[in-house]
């Protein structure tokens, strides 16, 4: 069953449906709480929708702390969802946990051996999961999601292989599905595959990696991404006008209609 916070990404999506949301990314694996608060505070004021905390090599016992952080920073403006790299990275003062299986891969740790290992722990501290499939497209580098989960990505021209993982992972009863170019990706993801799996699938539809200005994020938009996500570029500038400029490519854009 849907918890609140989906319900309201939801809402949030339909009453939006000329624009896509931005959501910036949070990495405790090259930050410490103080910084985490002070870009979550940047972000949100300057147009993200949501925070997301989560790195590929995390494995420390303050993981809290880095959320409660982010949490401060915002100040209540955005939900904080968890968008963790393995099973340690789990908090209860996140608003929802991204329970994500990386469907392009055939590793069966990210498929759900992670997820076992965490589950019990999520229905202890009562923390909401939203589902996800998570697909890792071809972006031109090896990154670091492909290096520590040792899976290959979706050769970027492969539309049709993309937009039908996306599909099976539906199938499956994933409420999100998130194309991912990777973290330092040289391309992100192409906008035929971003289209072509909007066309197809009836969940939200996420674009990460590779968005480092507002042309590439309005292009992702514009394709069909309901949400884009930044944060290698915000992490390495930390320039506001940037941010707000990426935020007012994807809040402005028009998105491609697509047909019922």
């Amino acid at each position: 069953m849907a918890g609140t916070t989906y319900n309201n990404l939801i809402t949030n999506l339909e009453n939006n449906n000329s624009d896509s949301l931005l959501w910036v990314l949070l990495d405790p694996d090259t930050e410490n709480p103080d910084q985490l608060c002070a870009a979550a505070e940047m972000a949100v004021e300057n147009g993200a929708d949501a925070l997301l905390v989560g790195g590929s090599y995390y494995e420390r016992d303050d993981f809290d702390d880095s959320v409660l952080a982010v949490k401060e920073g915002s100040a209540g403006a955005v939900p904080v969802f968890l968008f963790p790299g393995n099973h340690r990275q789990v908090s209860k003062y996140a608003d929802a946990l991204l329970f994500h299986a990386l469907i392009s891969g055939r590793n069966p740790q990210y498929l759900i051996g992670e997820h076992l290992l965490a589950a019990g722990h999520v229905r202890r501290l009562g923390l909401e999961t939203i589902s996800m499939g998570y697909l890792l497209i071809e972006s031109g580098r090896v990154t670091s999601v492909q290096s520590v989960t040792g899976t290959t990505p979706i050769p970027r021209e492969k539309t049709e292989l993309i937009a039908t993982h996306a599909l099976a992972g539906q199938y499956l009863g994933m409420q999100l599905i998130y194309l991912e170019a990777g973290s330092g990706g040289l391309w992100p993801v192409p906008d035929e595959a971003i289209s072509l799996t909007k066309e197809t699938i009836d969940v939200p539809v996420i674009i990460g990696g590779g968005i480092r200005g507002p042309e590439s994020a309005h292009a992702a938009s514009k394709a069909g991404a309901d949400v884009v996500v930044v944060g290698n570029v915000f992490e390495q500038t930390r320039e506001p006008v940037l941010i707000r400029e990426i935020a007012a490519a994807v809040h402005g854009s028009t998105k491609k209609t697509v047909a019922p």
